[in-house]
């Protein structure tokens, strides 16, 4: 899995910056946990179920974050 890519970035700003400062922290984990639950829905139902699963860990280790800096 490529780590912040290019075309989530704009400027200095990632998207998923973007995203949290636009929803605020529960709507935000709100949409951590959607991220994980898409990935691991459909990893089972790709040929390289693998990347899908490794996304999803990414989300999940946004969220774990999220919390501990509660």
């Amino acid at each position: 899995m490529v780590d912040k890519p290019a075309h989530y970035t704009k400027g200095s700003i990632e998207c998923k910056d973007a995203i949290k400062s636009a929803l605020g922290r529960e709507q935000y984990e709100g949409f951590l946990r959607g991220n994980i639950l898409k990935y691991v829905w459909r990893g089972p139902h790709k040929g390289e179920n693998l990347e899908d699963y490794k996304k999803a860990r990414f989300w999940l280790d946004e969220l774990i974050s999220e919390i501990e800096e509660m």
